[in-house]
């Protein structure tokens, strides 16, 4: 368990996730079951809260609404891994709409800004855990050293659990 503040944990997660575009949102179904969902992370810095744009219509949306405990995963070409568990809120906002919006997303909603289908969704997070690497190259060295030895990689990186 890491020993740092709830500040300087989410600063460090802020630090992970800053430059991935694209998230998994995980939902819980009518049927219990998981669904995971591509999503795009909007550009607000992480400080706790992570937030996307949805279509009201959807089931994610509709997930959401009746079991709002969800789960945010992402992962970069470095070999770095973030989950993050929280709660999704729909929110109705339209500062935060405006301060969200971009042109993208009129292949999603082809009113623009004002269509009627758009829903915020914000993720309050209450805990993430995060691997990172040491780099691919010393990962790939490592897994290939230890196939060819038959001895354990050893040390591959940073795993921390942490409560936000």
């Amino acid at each position: 368990m890491s020993e740092l503040t709830r500040e300087e944990n989410i600063q460090h997660i802020a630090a992970i996730i800053k430059d991935i575009k694209f998230a998994m949102l995980t939902t819980v179904a009518d049927d219990s079951g998981l669904r995971a969902r591509p999503m795009t992370t909007q550009q607000a810095e992480f400080d706790g809260d992570i937030w996307f744009i949805g279509g009201r219509d959807t089931e994610t949306v509709s997930d959401i609404r009746s079991r709002p405990q969800v789960n945010v995963s992402y992962s970069d070409a470095k070999n770095n891994y973030v989950s993050v568990s929280g709660r999704g809120q729909l929110i109705e906002d339209r500062a935060k709409l405006e301060e969200l919006w971009t042109d993208f997303y009129k292949a999603y909603f082809p009113e623009g800004i004002d269509d009627p289908n758009i829903q915020l969704i914000k993720v309050e997070a209450d805990g993430a855990e995060y691997w990172e690497s040491e780099g691919r190259v010393r990962t790939m060295y490592k897994m290939a050293r230890s196939a060819v030895t038959g001895q354990p990689a050893g040390h591959m990186g940073t795993n921390e659990t942490v409560k936000l």
